[in-house]
């Protein structure tokens, strides 16, 4: 029987062309089309600007302060994924920088989501690896705590499973159900197609409080309207 921590070799990957239609759509739009579910929080931010990605989660959790499994982690990963750590409590310490990112992209993963810190920020920039993490610092980790990899985890409250799709851009992270990746695509899809109408109506100057019908919502909440002479 495995014990309490395990490495999970074979997971379940989301449709590659899935993951690209959800990647196109961009975070704000998927969460939208999700029913404003699976955004991982404020406190994940990117190190780039400008850098839209989506990939298929392998996960890690880790004993914070501690990046053993993170290394354990980077023989399961193929190309199109993207590594979301956690941590079993809260943590800051950089636990991931220019080294293990070498590592990744070797096997073609396209960035990393973690709950933790990360270091080396400039290095991660210029080799084009992208990273979105809850602190930058030059803390260093050892190797010395059991995890696991391919496992459920929590990333700012939100659960991801190995080969959800993860989607990442300036506005944050969002997670995405395997089993829902295709619907959301869809939804997103149709959700660009009404927004490029909408615009195309308020940029020929009609007022949103009347395109969207509002003015007797005001009234029904007592927001009158006053002249001034």
């Amino acid at each position: 029987m495995p014990g309490r921590h395990v490495v999970v070799r074979n997971i379940t990957r989301t449709d590659p062309k899935v993951v690209t239609r959800l990647a196109e759509a961009g975070v704000s739009t998927v969460h939208e089309a999700m029913g404003r579910r699976g955004f991982a929080g404020t406190e994940l931010r990117p190190n780039q600007t400008d850098v839209r990605i989506a990939g298929t989660a392998v996960t890690v959790s880790s004993h914070p302060g501690d990046n053993l499994m993170i290394h354990a982690a980077v023989e399961t990963c193929r190309p199109g994924d993207i590594l979301v750590v956690t941590t079993t409590s809260p943590s800051t310490d950089g636990m991931f920088g220019e080294l293990l990112a070498t590592s990744l992209a070797a096997r073609g993963v396209i960035g990393l989501v973690t709950a933790a810190g990360v270091r080396d920020t400039t290095e991660l920039r210029e080799m084009g690896f992208h990273v979105w993490a809850r602190a930058v610092s030059a803390q260093g980790t050892v190797k010395a705590s059991p995890g696991s990899v391919n496992v459920p985890v929590i990333l700012g409250g939100v659960p991801v499973c190995p080969g959800d799709v993860v989607v990442a851009d300036d506005d944050g992270v969002v997670v995405v159900p395997r089993d829902q990746a295709e619907h959301t695509a869809e939804r997103a899809e149709e959700r660009i197609a009404k927004e490029a109408a909408t615009r195309d109506v308020l940029s020929s100057g009609a007022l949103g409080i009347d395109y969207y019908g509002l003015r007797p919502l005001l009234a029904e909440l007592g927001v009158s309207y006053v002249d001034q002479a």
